[in-house]
């Protein structure tokens, strides 16, 4: 058996090694002609982190580069704590939480695929153009000569993102992008640790702006400081392109915090240290209808591209990748596995679509927010109980299978 993975990106590289590692053959096209560094921060919670450290073997590696997040924690937009829970292995659980430059993240799966596959099977500047579902054969041109030419193989997986083209062949008539009506802007800055050194801010609501704020690299430099990756979003009409790679300027939100400036952090400062800021509208797709065609299928973001709230956008490309190598290996027509993948993991990431446009863990500022009238409080156990609020972030956990019962810790 033969795959050919359409994009080299975190699900095509993880659904390249994991294919490798029950001896399915593959490879990987990518439209770029070279893999240069992309986005910001990222993280890989346990249900996802499980897979990269224990069957792929990368736990040591990535544990050099990230960040391991001890508390994800929460704040109003006046500095007060609402909430906090232990995260990742500080939760119990058997595996990490990776806080990651996502650059750092795609590099560790990159060099792995090279020495464990083979630099024989990637190919870069190879631009898919379409896919006969029925034949598993895939038409490239190639960038740097302009040569148009077919691969077949015994199936085909687009993991080929935001602007797949092969979903748009799959769904021609598909309907416009969502917008949530959220803009945000990202950036990393060079900075010292702030409180311990390792945690996961979430502060505001989007009415007047909203923050979530976590390191991604520790001991940049000689003084310690860590590189801390920061989001800033903003109700607003305006309406752009999804890129993740557009260029944002400070001064279109950075008044939004400009009182931001606690005894734990000064986020104004945070904001106008940055290395880079990228800016980027919170949109998503409708869940589709199916994903897979004959002899074809979608995976990742270009079959259920989400907001990304939760931490889940990485993590379930990883569970995609983990799910259909696991059912390739296993003795069916490779159709049949196409189809037990589309079943289970369809409705699983549809699921997870939709609770982040309506309940993800920020729904925590958003109940505080609204039931203290976006004011400063005196306990918040006035406002909201300690149960509710960890009722609300276990809720979504049980949605996108991060729970400890789902992992078994």
């Amino acid at each position: 058996m033969h795959i050919t993975i359409i994009g080299a990106g975190i699900g095509g590289l993880t659904l390249g090694l994991a294919l490798h590692r029950l001896g399915i053959s593959c490879d990987i096209y990518e439209s770029n002609a070279e893999l240069k560094p992309v986005g910001v921060g990222i993280n890989i919670l346990p249900h996802a982190s499980q897979f990269l450290c224990k069957e792929l073997g990368l736990e040591e590696d990535l544990s050099n580069l990230a960040v391991l997040t001890q508390e994800s924690i929460f704040f109003n937009r006046f500095g007060q704590k609402i909430y906090s829970e232990p995260a990742g292995k500080f939760a119990g659980y058997d595996y990490p939480q990776f806080s990651i430059h996502r650059h750092d993240l795609l590099q560790t799966l990159l060099n792995a695929y090279l020495l464990r596959v083979g630099s024989e099977h990637l190919h870069l500047g190879y631009a898919a153009l379409s896919v006969d579902a029925s034949k598993g054969t895939t038409t490239f041109q190639i960038k740097q000569s302009g040569e148009i030419l077919e691969i077949t193989s015994d199936c085909v997986v687009a993991c080929d993102g935001l602007h797949s083209v092969i979903r748009k062949q799959l769904h021609p008539n598909e309907g416009a992008p969502k917008y949530s009506g959220v803009n945000m802007w990202r950036g990393v800055t060079r900075a010292p640790a702030f409180l311990t050194g390792a945690s996961m801010v979430r502060a505001g609501w989007l009415t007047h702006g909203k923050m979530v704020i976590y390191p991604i690299r520790n001991q940049i430099d000689t003084a310690g400081n860590q590189l801390i990756n920061w989001v800033a979003e903003i109700e607003t009409p305006k309406h752009l392109k999804r890129d993740w790679n557009k260029k944002g300027h400070l001064d279109d939100f950075i008044g939004a915090f400009e009182d931001w400036q606690f005894d734990w952090l000064d986020v104004p400062a945070l904001m106008r240290n940055a290395d880079t800021i990228l800016e980027f509208p919170m949109i998503d797709q409708d869940p589709l209808p199916f994903w897979t065609k004959e002899l074809t299928t979608l995976l990742g973001d270009a079959a259920h591209p989400m907001y990304p709230r939760g931490s889940n956008g990485a993590g379930q490309s990883i569970l995609d990748a983990r799910c259909l190598a696991e059912l390739l290996a296993q003795d069916q027509p490779v159709s049949q596995a196409l189809i037990a993948y589309e079943k289970k993991r369809l409705s699983e990431t549809a699921q997870v679509v939709l609770a982040n446009r309506i309940n993800p863990p920020d729904a925590i500022l958003r109940e505080v927010y609204e039931r203290s009238s976006d004011q400063p409080f005196d306990q918040i156990d006035n406002i909201i109980s300690a149960q509710e609020l960890s009722q609300i972030s276990n809720n979504y956990k049980k949605i996108t299978g991060s729970d400890p019962a789902s992992l078994g810790r």
